[in-house]
């Protein structure tokens, strides 16, 4: 796959991911303008998360069954659709029933990601991963800075309206520039893809690897749910358009972790992530010292952003690896995990920031992280220990494969167990 395709699947990500997380900075007037109290105005984001997973189980696995570029192509326009209403809405419900239908399409991030592991060489996917899924974090992050500044010059229906337009070119691109999969086993039934999926939860690389997602996430969802409530209390009181300059920190980070997919190319995925982890949890020391530094949380932050996605897109790689004809299942089952993560995190973290303060948030972002390397932890452990000849097994994650790609050595999964 050239740097162009990249980049367009890369962009794709990151405006789908947009149009969930576009309303964070508009609540106030979006509430306002469609008459929701105060109160409730946490639902308009809650009801595209809703979407979210309910697309995770419904519409990532038909990747499996149909061609994903089609499919790419079908859920951007019904997307745009979602962001039409929205940006049209008249009345609350309608805006309502528009984000949701944009918040369950928005899983073609999902199909994207399994279209750019399955029309990758083995020594490749990795890197592509890397780069595709870095257009979440783009998405996610500079959503932020982007909404406010149109917001603030053309009102908050046209954040949704420069979504859908954006939207709809991408899939008239996606038809015309990428290529139709090549698949080696005829798809199954949608049917019995969906049934299968819940077989997945029962296979310890997949549970590992979920696991240690949910909880990475937990962490993730704990700084930056909870970020602006210390920015804007004494000693900062930051406004919105400073406290929105820390996404460009975690920006940075989450963009140098691009990398870490060559890293899982080159076989190293497991010590990678153990390292990951490890920064991960030393990132909310200086993420603590907040009410006291400003410099400190910032390289906190470009480090924890770094740490999540580098071990997001190891995840990403040893999954798709190991099941090479269910790309889309298995990415849509882990980011079931990726979801409640960060919905445990965000609920959390401003309840324990009104009891304790930011040193209690900081605590629980740090308990988070420290739950996900206790998993990988065990999980290297058992590894290690079913692989020692005494125990008159292979180990529990046999028929490894080496193939040459470019220039590298690369250890492929072949089992469904396999880590």
């Amino acid at each position: 796959m050239d740097a162009w395709r990249r980049l367009l699947l890369a962009v794709v990500c990151g405006v789908a991911v947009a149009s969930i997380y576009a309303a964070q900075p508009v609540l106030g007037p979006m509430g306002c303008d469609l008459g929701v109290p105060a109160e409730l105005t946490g639902w308009i984001v809650a009801t595209g998360q809703f979407g979210y997973l309910a697309g995770l189980v419904l519409l990532v696995p038909l990747g499996d069954v149909v061609d994903r570029r089609r499919l790419i192509a079908v859920h951007l326009v019904v997307t745009a659709g979602g962001m039409i209403l929205t940006a049209s809405a008249p009345a609350a419900w309608v805006a309502f029933a528009g984000l949701a239908t944009a918040g369950v399409f928005a899983v073609v991030v999902q199909t994207t990601v399994a279209y750019a592991a399955s029309v990758s060489p083995p020594a490749e996917r990795g890197r592509n991963i890397g780069v595709v899924t870095s257009g979440v974090v783009v998405g996610i992050l500079g959503a932020r800075a982007v909404t406010g500044a149109l917001a603030q010059v053309w009102g908050w229906r046209s954040v949704y309206a420069v979504l859908a337009v954006l939207s709809l070119a991408l899939a008239a691109l996606v038809l015309a520039v990428l290529p139709s999969e090549e698949r080696a086993n005829p798809p199954a039934g949608y049917r019995q893809v969906v049934v299968s999926l819940g077989g997945l939860f029962g296979q310890r690389i997949f549970l590992t690897r979920g696991l240690i997602a949910f909880f990475l996430f937990a962490s993730f969802g704990t700084l930056w749910s909870g970020l602006s409530l210390p920015l804007a209390d004494p000693p900062w009181q930051l406004g919105e358009s400073e406290i929105g300059l820390f996404g460009i920190a975690g920006l940075a980070g989450a963009l140098g972790a691009a990398r870490a997919g060559r890293w899982a190319d080159a076989g190293r995925a497991a010590p990678v992530t153990g390292l990951a982890l490890t920064l991960l949890l030393l990132s909310w020391a200086a993420i603590a010292q907040l009410p006291w530094s400003l410099w400190l949380p910032l390289a906190g932050i470009v480090v924890l952003d770094f740490a999540v996605q580098a071990v997001h897109v190891n995840n990403q790689h040893l999954l798709t690896a190991a099941h090479p004809d269910r790309v889309s299942s298995v990415i849509g089952g882990y980011m079931v995990f990726y979801s409640l993560g960060s919905a445990l995190g965000a609920a959390a973290t401003t309840a324990v920031f009104t009891a304790h303060g930011w040193a209690g948030s900081s605590l629980l972002g740090a308990a988070f992280a420290a739950c996900a390397l206790a998993v990988w932890a065990t999980d290297r452990r058992q590894s290690r220990d079913s692989a020692n000849p005494r125990s008159g097994t292979t180990g529990a994650y046999p028929a490894q494969e080496e193939t040459q790609g470019t220039g590298q050595t690369e250890r492929v999964l072949t089992k469904p167990n396999e880590c």
